[in-house]
């Protein structure tokens, strides 16, 4: 029996995916967190045979909360289940130590497979994903700046991008005003702009906004495609 830990924060898609994941023999949801805090904490009180994680939590980087469940326990699969599929994002979940990286409009039987393969230690690989990976590996030279970037300097330029302030940036990524101030210059240098405006400018130019934080949809600083 396979033992399911789901972590989004909306309680439909949950009660969507414990549903088609409970009505196979092998799989049960042993538990659910809506947000990043949640998610440690339960994961870290139980043993899980795998983590279902959206990367659009209200209080954490998806990316980091996948790191750090990896970090806590490296033997445990976590696959990436989100709305929006993105190149980009898949990518850095894969090389943060992702299992897989699955659409949730996938159809149910996608899914089971999907999760009955990370939690037997095989990564899953859609025909999605391997195409991804062979563009960005084809054209390594050919990637645009923000590829290039840090996890967490990615954040920041998506945080600034959406109008937020440095002060509210440090809160919300647990840094000092200093220290998103220099990842803010790190930013603007590697991509050769020169101020805050202009990052927006990049960044839609780019495609790189989640349109929910766009039009204000909560805190969602750095999982864009959520």
């Amino acid at each position: 029996m396979i033992n399911v830990l789901i972590v989004d924060d909306h309680p439909v898609v949950r009660a969507g995916v414990r549903r088609l994941l409970t009505e196979t023999p092998d799989i049960q949801v042993g538990g659910e967190a809506d947000t990043g805090a949640a998610a440690l904490q339960m994961s870290r009180a139980e043993s899980w045979d795998l983590v279902l994680l959206d990367m659009g939590l209200p209080d954490a980087d998806g990316l980091e909360i996948l790191k750090q469940l990896k970090l806590d326990r490296p033997s445990r699969p976590v696959l990436i289940l989100t709305m929006r599929l993105d190149g980009e994002l898949a990518v850095r979940a894969l090389r943060s130590g992702a299992a897989g990286y699955v659409g949730k409009d996938s159809p149910p039987q996608v899914i089971r497979d999907a999760v009955r393969r990370a939690a037997s230690g095989r990564p899953y690989v859609s025909d999605w994903l391997a195409e991804q990976l062979a563009l960005r590996l084809n054209s390594e030279t050919e990637r645009p700046p923000h590829t290039k970037l840090s996890d967490r300097e990615f954040e920041v330029l998506l945080a600034l991008a959406s109008g937020r302030r440095p002060k509210e940036i440090a809160t919300q990524l647990s840094l000092s005003i200093k220290t998103v101030s220099t990842y803010r210059a790190r930013v603007l240098e590697k991509l050769d702009l020169s101020n805050n405006a202009e990052l927006a400018v990049y960044a839609v130019r780019h495609d790189l906004l989640d349109p929910s934080r766009e039009a204000g949809g909560g805190d969602r600083l750095a999982a864009p495609r959520s």
